[in-house]
């Protein structure tokens, strides 16, 4: 008799069990709704944010800052925040003494000295409000706040101290709208950047062709 006790139990637990996941599991299923799928036609589609685009920087330099062709040291490395690590210009490498012209004409907004070295600011002409602003630095400058300048005017000369570079000699160039900072080699067109134009020069001691 025992004995059929023991199996009538046995035969009753999996029906119990059973039950329970049909009764009880099943509604929380429900509950939960069907699995997500991909959106419909027209269904609409979750904005992604726009990432802030870099203002234009128009090419009306005719010059660059020191010499034909210098050789960019450091380039431009924005930094990622206002106080943030990088590189707000490019550094040009010049000896001391160097003339440094502006790029386009303008108006120097500054000339004087910053932490020991001497720094010109120059407001570039018909470049937008507020307008770009170039900066030169270290400079001993040969003009002064509120003076206009035509492109390609000597504003100084590189200072034999002040320079940040340490292999090399150099003249760090910064451009900046407002508190934006800018790469100031998209001031220069292609022909510039790309070492100038193509020039024929006179051969002596050779024959015109008949």
């Amino acid at each position: 008799m025992g004995t059929q006790r023991y199996a009538r139990v046995m035969w009753v637990v999996p029906v119990v069990l059973l039950g329970l996941a049909t009764g009880v599991l099943a509604p929380l299923a429900w509950a939960r709704g069907p699995a997500p799928g991909p959106p419909g036609p027209g269904a609409a589609v979750p904005a992604v944010p726009a990432v802030p685009a870099v203002p234009a920087v128009p090419a009306v330099a005719t010059v660059w800052p020191v010499g034909v062709r210098p050789r960019v040291l450091r380039g431009w490395s924005p930094p990622a925040s206002p106080y943030g690590p990088g590189h707000r210009g490019v550094d040009l490498a010049a000896a001391p003494g160097t003339p440094v012209r502006t790029v386009a004409a303008g108006r120097v907004s500054f000339a004087g000295r910053v932490a020991g070295k001497g720094v010109v600011s120059v407001e570039l002409r018909g470049t937008g409000t507020p307008p770009l602003r170039t900066t030169y630095e270290p400079v001993r400058a040969s003009v002064r706040a509120g003076d206009q300048v035509s492109a390609e005017a000597v504003i100084g000369t590189v200072e034999p101290a002040g320079s940040h570079c340490t292999t090399f000699p150099c003249l760090h160039w910064g451009l900046r709208r407002a508190g934006t900072y800018l790469d100031p080699l998209q001031l220069l067109p292609p022909r510039l950047r790309n070492g100038g134009l193509s020039r024929l020069l006179p051969v002596r001691g050779v024959p015109l062709p008949p």
